[in-house]
């Protein structure tokens, strides 16, 4: 099943402009909250808890992603702008979060 769009050229590299789920929850959202989500796809059942849109222009997301794997005493990683922290304890997450001034809401069920 082919499309026939151009997706690489030799003279200008990659010119595929499809936008990924990742880099759409990787984006600030215009509200200034950021968001918690739980993800179980992909992980055989095991849940992990998603902190979305900071901008990663103002903040190391390295270092905030380690003082929350700290503080929440679980495991974690940081992909694509997007900090993942393992378990479902997203009350606990949202009270550090707004302990470090970030607007914080917790999406999805």
């Amino acid at each position: 099943m082919s499309d026939n769009r151009l997706v690489y050229s030799t003279e200008v590299g990659r010119i595929d402009t499809k936008v990924t789920k990742q880099e759409v929850t990787a984006q600030t959202f215009k509200d200034g909250f950021i968001r918690i989500e739980r993800q179980t796809k992909g992980r055989k059942g095991k849940g992990v808890m998603l902190v979305v849109g900071i901008d990663s222009q103002q903040h190391d997301l390295k270092k905030l992603a380690k003082t929350l794997k700290s503080k929440m005493g679980q495991g974690g990683a940081l992909k694509d702008g997007i900090i993942e922290i393992q378990g479902d304890d997203r009350q606990k997450l949202k009270q550090i979060l707004e302990a470090l001034k970030f607007k914080v809401k917790i999406a999805g069920g």
